[in-house]
């Protein structure tokens, strides 16, 4: 079986070193390597083994040093009351956060590749100061040149302008800074790296520091690698192969062929078993995916290979966009029992952030401090929130309450029931003298509820909650830690964002045993180990290798010529990472996105593109595809069952507006009065057209109940001081609000109206005033009915057999008006939505789908029905007067010469008896089409007014 490079490394220690390695270090780029090296030495030795000490690279560096790295968030803080100090500027600490992690990324480079600041920062606005640069070298000038040639012209453009003087600033912003972290002990990680290897005095304890599976190598590690290999003490175990090493254009091989002469190997170089495993034979395949999440569900498709399984932690799968983890985690099938993730859950992903998020908003954008009252959507978030049962079991019902009566700025008094709630709406601005105060008060209060949902969750097997509430917790003590000492001094909308960018930056990691299972990594997880089985996932050009992010203060030239790090050469640092991971595999599969969207390019990885044409491997091409077609749903036809006949025989009544779905759509009926689904009221804070509607219609029948005399004549005078009063009509339309949306009682009291009920107050306040309005040119006028019930037995065959049905409504109004000679008798139907433009053209129109669809038709279908009814009836129409129906629509109501009797084609309908015996004669046949058992229900042929349907989902099914 072919050996990893670690075990030829822990074979090669115990050789020479025998079994006592306690007086050695040995230093890794990561922590990973040295887990499975202490197993492979453990292993492989004769006896017992006294334990090297295994460390990292930038551990080695901190552990000299009394100076601590501070956390980013204290040193962008710092950095920006520095640059404040410096410039002058009045930039919000939210702007600076991206500018001074850019600051933070420069200076750490200058001092990792111990570049002179001075020198770096040194204004060079005028060419002619390229005369004094005697310190660089004639090609190092030659770059400065000709970047500086570019200002030389038109150089008091503003962007010129601005670039200068900011460069200007940057020498006393990194010196200010450097010495203000120095008085409190704190650097940044090339700041301590730097003063590090400048120290003479640095002792370094162990006998030997062995340096193993290092790559590009900054000035720092170079400069220590230096003074340790000078002192012997120094050994160094490279990990390479001769394929990339030998070919001067191959990237990967870039720096390590730099560092091979100053810091010799500890194996032999010519060895062909340890460096020439590239070229072996491979199983190798390259497969391109139309999506990066079948990329992760391929995972268990290549998991069913037993041998992959089997081979435990010789199998990685390797992850080129992190992002790829949830999906690779969930398509994990049952056969693998260990697995070791390497990467972290985004704790930005996690409930515990919708839950903070969910808090700071009801605290912040959901409170107003004038009223002291909550904003009902953000109490939702809220209350709604998994995690709110933890602090209180009062939470669904507190919620309920409030939609129940449509509280939409409920008081803390109100939710305030218990402790957990009063935790949840606690006062965050009493005894408050500040904004800095508040922040501390704010992130405090986070904190408690952090704490409280931690303990509550304890004895949960939920590891990622618990963990991510840790993390959360973390994040939040650091911050009232920097608010409190002063340190984060900003306003509450940059504390917000910056809390944001804080916990987006942020991930929880995953608890396991390297050494054992199936690894699930990241790219740079993978340094030093060496897998058989490797699948690599979304190896695309831009995430293999990452897009190349050159974005820097200090310009390309200037790098340059100061031998800063540039990008030319970031590509061969990922470019070392591809071939190193696939050198000493036996079996590699490659998946790539080829698909030109998303912000994916389609193209498979440059270092894919040199295998198929450097490597000499046989290489499969396939395509991955999904196995099953998406299917185009359609709506299909309901048979009338006998069960559904059973259901459809029960019904003993039909409103005009159930008639009225079966005509849009006979599944419609079917659904909502057949099979009795009803319609899901969405819950929303604004007010929908069926509840405005109610409204309009309360208040009407309210004020006319008060404009009535005791014949029920409504007088000219009547309507008139009505409008006089002005709080007569907001009383009642506060009234109808109360009784119609907020379910309230008590008609002097309500819950505060939000900005849309106002605006909707208005309205039906309007609305009311026209209908007045209107009226005045009617009386004197009686009133017979208003919201009353409408009905008659209907006959009509089914089967051969006579079947009754009751069919009817509530009418909004039916009035008694003089018109022409006589007097006419008006059903009345209100409309609040806009009248339709188009009319009905004719009388087959009302029974027409299609009609009733396109020009409203059902509108007629109802007041049509009303009419014929109250025709014939003798308790609404015992003088035999003449009915008219009528469509009032109230947005035209003030219109001119605007008469509601409803017209079919050009023809105004003086009297419902002109179409009284057609009317009942379709309505019958429409009936009998309803219960005929062989007629299904079928599907509207009008598609467009799905998408907006209820029943939707149910009917594509």
């Amino acid at each position: 079986m072919r050996k990893t490079f670690l075990e030829y490394v822990a074979e090669d220690l115990l050789k020479k070193y025998g079994t006592d390695l306690s007086r050695i270090t040995l230093v890794f780029p990561n922590k990973r390597a040295s887990l499975f090296l202490n197993e492979h030495l453990a292993r492989m030795a004769d006896g017992p083994l006294w334990s090297p000490v295994y460390t990292t690279i930038s551990q080695l560096f901190r552990d000299r040093s009394e100076r601590v790295v501070a956390d980013n968030i204290k040193l962008v803080c710092d950095l920006y009351r520095i640059y404040v100090q410096c410039t002058g500027t009045t930039e919000t600490l939210d702007h600076f956060y991206g500018w001074g992690m850019l600051m933070l990324s420069d200076f750490d480079d200058i001092d990792k590749n111990l570049a002179d600041a001075t020198d770096v920062f040194r204004n060079l606005s005028n060419i002619h100061e390229l005369d004094d640069v005697s310190y660089l070298s004639e090609e190092q000038r030659e770059v400065l040149k000709r970047f500086f040639s570019n200002f030389s012209d038109d150089y008091n453009t503003e962007l010129k302008n601005r670039f200068l003087q900011l460069w200007q600033n940057f020498g006393n912003i990194y010196n200010s800074f450097n010495a203000h972290l120095q008085e409190e002990g704190l650097a940044y990680e090339g700041a301590l790296y730097r003063e590090v290897v400048n120290n003479d005095l640095a002792t370094y304890d162990a006998d030997t520091y062995i340096f193993v599976g290092f790559n590009m190598l900054q000035k720092v590690e170079q400069k220590l690698f230096t003074l340790l290999a000078k002192a012997g003490k120094a050994k160094f175990y490279w990990d390479f192969d001769r394929y990339y090493m030998e070919g001067a254009n191959n990237e990967a091989g870039y720096y390590i062929r730099q560092y091979l002469e100053a810091f010799p190997n500890e194996l032999f170089n010519r060895d062909d078993e340890i460096y020439n495993n590239f070229r072996t034979e491979k199983v190798l395949r390259f497969i391109s995916a139309s999506t990066e999440t079948i990329q992760g569900r391929f995972v268990g498709h290549w998991l069913q290979n037993e041998d992959f399984v089997r081979a435990g932690r010789k199998t990685a799968v390797v992850l080129c966009d992190e992002n790829l983890l949830q999906t690779v985690v969930h398509s994990l099938p049952s056969e693998v029992e260990n697995v070791n993730i390497t990467t972290g859950f985004p704790l930005a992903q996690s409930p515990v952030f919708s839950f903070v998020n969910a808090l700071i908003n009801l605290q912040t954008i959901g409170y107003t401090k004038s009223a002291e009252r909550y904003r009902l959507q953000y109490v939702r978030a809220v209350l709604r929130h998994p995690y709110s049962l933890f602090l209180s079991d009062n939470c669904t019902e507190q919620l309920r309450a409030l939609e129940e009566h449509h509280t939409y700025y409920p008081s803390r008094q109100e939710m305030a029931v218990d402790e957990g709630l009063t935790l949840i709406f606690a006062n965050l601005e009493e005894g408050v003298a500040d904004v800095q105060t508040y922040h501390a008060k704010l992130v405090d209060w986070i904190l408690s509820m952090l704490k409280t949902v931690g303990k509550s969750t304890q004895e949960t097997d939920d590891h990622l909650m618990k963990e991510a509430i840790y993390r959360m917790y973390t994040l939040f003590n650091r911050l009232h830690e920097l608010i409190v000492s002063g340190d984060l001094s900003v306003d509450l909308i940059t504390l917000l964002r910056l809390i944001t960018q804080l916990v987006q930056s942020t991930s929880i990691p995953f608890h396991g045993e390297p050494a054992i299972g199936l690894q699930v990594m990241g790219v740079l997880e993978t340094r030093n180990i060496d897998f058989d089985n490797v699948l690599l996932l979304s190896c695309n050009e831009g995430n293999m290798p990452k897009g190349v992010n050159d974005a820097s203060f200090i310009p390309y030239a200037i790098r340059k010529a100061h031998s800063l790090t540039t990008i030319d050469h970031k590509v061969a640092i990922y470019s070392y990472y591809f071939h190193r991971l696939l050198q000493r595999a036996q079996n590699i599969t490659i998946l790539y996105n080829n698909a030109t969207e998303d912000g994916h390019t389609g193209e498979m990885s440059r270092f894919m593109l040199q295998m198929l044409v450097e490597s000499g491997h046989k290489i499969e091409r396939l395509s991955l595809q999904a196995g099953q077609m998406p299917n185009v749903l359609q709506p299909h036809a309901v048979e009338k069952t006998d069960s559904i006949m059973q259901q459809l025989m029960k019904l003993d009544k039909l409103s005009p507006t159930a008639i009225n779905r079966y005509l849009r759509c006979q599944l419609l009926f079917f659904y909502n009065t057949v099979a009795g689904l009803k319609e899901s009221d969405e819950e929303t804070d604004d007010i929908d057209n069926r509840t405005f509607g109610n409204i309009f219609h309360k208040g009407s029948q309210l004020i006319y109940e008060q404009l009535m005399d005791a014949n029920f004549t409504v007088s000219e005078n009547a309507i008139k001081d009505f409008l006089a009063d002005k709080s007569a009509l907001l009383r009642i339309v506060d009234r109808t609000f109360n009784e119609e949306l907020f379910k309230v009682a008590n008609a002097n009291q309500h819950p505060q109206y939000n900005g849309l009920q106002l605006i909707n107050r208005g309205v039906i306040i309007s609305y009311l005033k026209k209908l007045l309005q209107m009226d005045l040119s009617l009386t004197p006028f009686r009133i017979l009915a208003m919201e009353k019930p409408v009905e008659q037995e209907v006959v009509f065959d089914v089967d051969g057999k006579a079947h009754n049905l009751t069919i009817g409504g509530y009418v909004d109004r039916l009035d008694e008006v003089e018109e022409g000679n006589g007097k006419v008798i008006r059903v009345v139907d209100y409309k609040t939505g806009r009248k339709p433009q188009t009319a009905v053209a004719a009388f087959e129109d009302i029974f027409s789908g299609d009609k009733v669809t396109k020009n409203h038709a059902d509108y007629y279908l109802q007041t049509f029905l009303y009419a014929a009814i109250v025709r014939d009836s003798l308790k609404w129409n015992k003088q035999k007067l003449p009915v008219s129906p009528a469509l009032l629509f109230i947005q035209q109501a003030s219109a001119e010469e605007n008469d509601p009797v409803l017209r079919v084609g050009k023809e105004r309908i003086s009297d419902i008896a002109v179409y009284h015996n057609d009317f009942w004669a379709h309505l019958k046949a429409l009936l009998s089409e309803i219960f005929n058992k062989e007629r299904a229900f079928m599907p509207t042929k009008d598609r467009e007014r799905c998408p907006r349907c209820p029943y939707r989902q149910v009917c594509y099914q």
